[in-house]
């Protein structure tokens, strides 16, 4: 499997993470650990799990498994916080206070001396940035934590966060973790530019728009039996609906068309297309089963031609906003020309 640096540092991961959020729950413990063997024979090492997930049951099913390598100083482990881990309100949220206490349970339940990656999970509206980039640094200078990421942040709270890290002399932050898929492309319009430009490592999650990139749907058939939208009607429902588009069915088709094309699965494509994305670092697999995580694996193999691409991006093209978008665009084309014939 491919390594890559992530973002900015000089630590490499492989193109693809092993994501543990089914581990402790539609992944037992035996399951979780077949994934993680499987995962690390494949030449896989970045290992992200976060502490919301079962209430710390993910962290401690990596913990225990981490416990009886040899080769944890080759593996990068990432685990997140900001999340509610209890009813209390201090028991979440990305405060000093809260971050100190949940580094030191994810340490344990992971039983590491340091971790990788250290991600807030999502943006936190009741706590100043500075606040929380204080903490990390106070957490990386005491050894706990080696490097510092966020997830579901938006463009100008990242930038922010960048920003803010960048002047007040904290740890930068290296990577992003946001949802990013053929299906759902806006982070290309804000975060995806300024990924490129600062030079930050993405993770994307949901890689395979939660199954529907599978080809597991039909468009005359609702989601039913041992998938995620069929386990949870009321969730299935709504998912669906918000999937069940003329867009979605054509960018299926053309999936299908191109997995055809090379011999493989709408899986693997579908994971080849974002993990070929500018400012990709690796792609974080959400599996259930080992059969799952190798069908997703085999996407490592894959070359995509250039037309493949090219359709792909013709048809999962999401539209962009007229404004402010669509109408810098328009006032800068030739700028943008000038520019690019420059280089």
């Amino acid at each position: 499997m491919q390594q890559r640096l992530l973002g900015p540092t000089g630590l490499a991961v492989s193109e693809f993470a092993l994501g543990t959020m089914t581990f402790g729950a539609e992944s037992d413990e035996q399951q979780s650990r077949a994934q993680l063997d499987r995962y690390v024979e494949a030449g896989g090492t970045l290992i992200d799990t976060a502490d919301v997930y079962q209430r710390g049951e993910s962290e401690r099913i990596v913990g225990r498994w981490l416990s009886e390598r040899r080769d944890r100083e080759d593996l990068v482990v990432a685990t997140k916080a900001r999340m509610p881990m209890g009813d209390g309100p201090n028991q979440r949220g990305l405060s000093k206070a809260w971050l100190h206490r949940a580094v030191d349970a994810s340490l344990t339940r992971l039983q590491v001396a340091h971790i990788d990656l250290y991600q807030a999970h999502c943006w936190d509206p009741a706590t100043p940035i500075e606040e929380t980039l204080e903490a990390l640094d106070e957490l990386v200078t005491a050894g706990k934590v080696r490097y510092v990421g966020v997830s579901n942040f938006t463009g100008w709270q990242l930038q922010r966060a960048v920003l803010v890290a960048r002047y007040e002399g904290r740890p930068p932050i290296v990577s992003l973790q946001p949802q990013y898929n053929l299906l759902d492309r806006h982070i290309e319009w804000e975060l995806l530019p300024l990924c490129e430009d600062e030079g930050l490592g993405v993770l994307p999650w949901s890689p395979l728009g939660g199954g529907w990139l599978t080809g597991k749907y039909r468009r005359d058939e609702g989601p039913t039996g041992a998938t995620r939208l069929g386990e949870d009607p009321q969730r299935g429902v709504e998912a669906w609906d918000a999937r069940n588009t003329p867009r979605t069915w054509a960018l299926l088709e053309a999936l299908r068309d191109v997995a055809q094309a090379h011999g493989t699965s709408m899986s693997r494509v579908a994971l080849r297309w974002v993990t070929d994305r500018p400012a990709v670092a690796s792609t974080i697999l959400g599996a259930r089963t080992v059969d799952q995580l190798d069908d997703n694996l085999a996407a490592s193999e894959l070359i995509l031609d250039a037309d493949a691409v090219a359709e792909l991006d013709r048809h999962s093209d999401p539209g962009r906003p007229q404004y402010p978008y669509g109408f810098i665009e328009d006032m800068s084309a030739d700028r943008l020309a000038l520019a690019r014939s420059s280089r």
